[in-house]
């Protein structure tokens, strides 16, 4: 049986190369702008800017000092988008995020009106900094704006702007005075980023950079309406029949209740990831083929995302713990042990041909 991973071209709905192209070149310009802020981190880089022309939310997880607000700040004038930093704290309500109604004089009937006033919610990229150190409740005021990209108060519905991303930073050290999120807000992030320490070559240019003269100031060169427009491109870029199924079986096998999960996974987790998280999975392939020029998702494509996409959507149990097992050792497993074809034989031709198509 052959299995088919050839670039479907004929596909009308995918984007011609002109479009790849202006997306690649749109990436690269991107990065550029980052580069003259941020030292290293191509990953990290990376895994963010697929979150964003997928029209997903990301939360960067790392230790202080990582520059993480810095990132998200650069990204933000890179594309000429209205950015508002909110830093969470505990006596943090939900109307300080989403705003307020209060009781105006209508000067020309006398008459006390409600009128709403607009929060930091409404903008372009909300920066949710430490947003572990606030109670549940204010959390959860968030939820309706990233799912529903609208805000409801006083029985009224109010549209945030378009495009609209959280991109929430946590600091993984102090948990005392912290409030973990709920599974159920953690799955409405498009991906969760690890951001780690520098390697030595870069911390020594970080340093050069910080403590010199002024920093370049990163240089808007995307606007609001062509992000749109590339987000669209991004949409089209086409999948096979047969990586669908490799993610569908990927995603099913995380359930320990399903009957094709390896049987480490029945040891070591308690809960696995819904169908959003093959939906994000597909869109994250999507997004770095497109952005890499290339026109039809790749198996590396999908194994480059689904660690940064999965991660925060399984929860590992006390046996993972205890055998040193986490979230993403446990992926990186099942990615060994599903086939990309059915069966390993089958698998490893497959792979061998998406890479070299």
């Amino acid at each position: 049986m052959r299995l088919n991973t050839e670039p479907t071209l004929s596909d009308p709905n995918a984007p011609d190369i002109q479009d790849l192209q202006t997306l690649k070149a749109a990436y690269d310009s991107v990065r550029q702008q980052i580069g003259k802020v941020i030292v290293g981190q191509n990953e990290v880089i990376e895994q963010l800017i697929v979150s964003i022309f997928a029209r997903g939310h990301c939360i960067l997880e790392g230790v202080p000092g990582l520059a993480k607000t810095l990132l998200v700040s650069t990204l933000a004038k890179s594309l000429s988008l209205k950015f508002t930093r909110i830093q969470f704290t505990p006596d943090l309500m939900p109307s300080d995020i989403t705003g307020t109604e209060i009781i105006e004089e209508n000067r020309t009937t006398g008459q006390r009106e409600f009128k709403f006033v607009h929060g930091p919610v409404f903008t372009n990229v909300l920066l949710a900094d430490e947003i572990n150190r606030t109670p549940p409740k204010t959390q959860a005021a968030l939820l309706e704006g990233m799912q529903e990209r609208q805000v409801s108060a006083g029985g009224k519905r109010y549209p945030l702007p378009d495009p609209f991303f959280v991109l929430a930073t946590q600091n993984p050290i102090e948990q005392e005075g912290t409030y973990p999120l709920p599974e159920a807000q953690l799955d409405r992030f498009f991906m969760k980023v690890f951001v780690n320490y520098p390697t030595p070559e870069e911390e020594k240019a970080i340093y050069k950079m910080m403590t010199g003269a002024a920093v370049s100031e990163p240089q808007p060169v995307i606007s609001g309406e062509e992000l749109l427009r590339l987000q669209a491109t991004v949409r089209r870029v086409p999948i096979s029949d047969l990586l669908l199924d490799y993610v569908m079986r990927l995603i099913r096998a995380t359930r320990h209740g399903e009957p094709e999960a390896p049987e480490f996974i029945k040891r070591w987790l308690l809960w696995g990831a819904g169908p959003r998280g093959g939906q994000a999975l597909i869109m994250a392939a999507k997004t770095r083929a497109a952005l890499r020029g290339r026109p039809e998702v790749s198996v590396e494509d999908l194994h480059a995302m689904i660690v940064p996409v999965l991660r925060h959507r399984i929860v590992v149990n006390y046996n993972a713990e205890a055998e040193g097992e986490n979230a993403d050792s446990v992926i990186r497993r099942l990615v060994d042990a599903i086939p990309v074809g059915g069966d390993a034989a089958s698998s490893d031709k497959a792979v061998q041909r998406t890479l070299t198509a």
